[in-house]
């Protein structure tokens, strides 16, 4: 008898089960390398009012049915755990419920033991290898991390928040896509969403009104020319000022470029493999770049002139908030002037934003933060080998971006 009591007295203890609960029977198969530990509550035992917290409630009935977890394997056998859950009718609240246990979440398929020792192995490797590691499907494990990660994004305290920069990231191929929105201020990511559609920014208003922001709060977004992102600020932040994000236009004006050089190296081999000498800024050319360079720069080439009005919109950059408008009007007049195609068209997308390019000259804001945190996202992602549910994707940015600390203590 003293064997016996010794023998679950180990298991009590090694698994922490808390009173009223105690083992009562262990079975080891062998075949299946599995070990069953089957979970019971002492009798006249009295539980907590998962309603109301009272915590003298008798038990009222048990379900027949045993419940099942998966816990820390012991040895090399994988554990499980069993226990009939009882009911308790509680009489401060009227309620009958089913009591909550302590070794498990409710609903959750996993011990918290098992909960944290795959939070820990989710921190270094995806969830993919974790499930092969531990011997799981990773839809199960998945479940898991969204969990924690859903907690910890419960906490984040978004009242103080009047700047955001907006950009969105590739999920997968097929312009698949999520919107992400950044606290400027804060550097943490607030929200993403599917898609990068105009009602992108509906979903953002309706997550600030959840969290009790009125969308007025915000005063000023960063955001690229796209005519959905400044179609869904309008109708859903008509209150906030826009800034457009000076790497994207400057994108827009290099890729004019591009079509310039494109099209007159058909008749001017020189210009074949120049790309990067016309794109990138003179100072970071390789030395064959740069060389490359030396022998186009003074050829009466239509690139050249292209290239003469992206450094000259370039320069506007450096210049104070009251010389900007004069110098923008001017390098517009220029530009147009052009006989460039490519360089016209981009200027007169420009000037139809111009408000929002010049709002730099007062926010400073861009999206180059947001750049990294893509970086960062893909990188994210090719070590993943992809994701394959948007839920998954966006849980894994959370994380990631947010450095969210999910390993919690059982």
């Amino acid at each position: 008898m003293k064997n016996f009591e010794e023998k679950y007295n180990m298991f009590q203890s090694a698994l922490e089960i808390p009173e009223p609960w105690y083992v009562f029977h262990h079975e080891l198969a062998k075949d299946e390398k599995t070990l069953h530990i089957y979970i019971e509550y002492r009798s006249g035992a009295e539980f907590t009012c998962p309603n109301c917290g009272n915590p003298g409630c008798k038990v009222h009935d048990i379900y027949d049915q045993d419940r099942t977890w998966r816990h820390l394997d012991f040895w090399q056998y994988q554990t499980l755990l069993h226990a009939r859950m009882p009911r308790v009718n509680c009489e401060s609240c009227g309620k009958i419920r089913t009591v909550k246990i302590d070794w498990a979440r409710p609903g959750a398929g996993f011990s918290l033991f098992f909960d944290y020792h795959v939070m820990s192995l989710m921190a270094e490797m995806p969830v993919a290898a974790v499930a092969r590691k531990v011997g799981e499907h990773d839809t199960r494990l998945w479940r898991v991390f969204k969990y924690y990660v859903h907690q910890a994004m419960k906490e984040l305290d978004v009242s103080s928040v009047t700047r955001v920069a907006i950009d969105e990231t590739s999920r997968a191929k097929g312009h698949k896509y999520v919107t992400l929105f950044i606290d400027t201020d804060t550097k943490r990511l607030l929200f993403a969403t599917e898609g990068k559609s105009s009602d992108v920014l509906q979903d953002f208003c309706q997550f600030l009104e959840r969290k009790g922001v009125s969308p007025s709060q915000i005063r000023e977004i960063c955001s690229d020319m796209s005519p959905s992102f400044i179609a869904g600020i309008e109708a859903n932040f008509p209150d906030a000022s826009i800034t457009f994000d000076k790497f994207h236009v400057m994108k827009l004006v290099n890729e004019a470029l591009d079509k310039v050089r494109k099209h007159e190296q058909a008749t001017e081999p020189l210009l074949k493999n120049s790309r990067y000498v016309w794109l990138k800024n003179q100072e970071n050319l390789t030395k064959k770049q740069d060389s490359k360079f030396q022998k186009l720069k003074d050829m009466d080439l239509k690139t050249g002139r292209a290239y003469r009005i992206k450094l000259s919109l370039q320069k506007m950059w450096q210049l104070s908030p009251l010389s900007s408008d004069i110098y923008f009007d001017a390098w517009y007049d220029w530009a147009i002037r052009s006989q460039l195609e490519p360089m016209i068209k981009a200027a007169k997308s420009l000037k139809k934003h111009k408000d929002g390019i010049l709002r730099w000259f007062i926010t400073k804001l861009t999206n180059g933060l947001l750049e990294g945190i893509n970086g960062l996202v893909q990188a994210a992602k090719r070590k993943a080998r992809g994701y394959r549910s948007t839920d998954n994707f966006i849980a894994m940015i959370y994380a990631t971006v947010n450095k969210l600390d999910l390993i919690v203590e059982p």
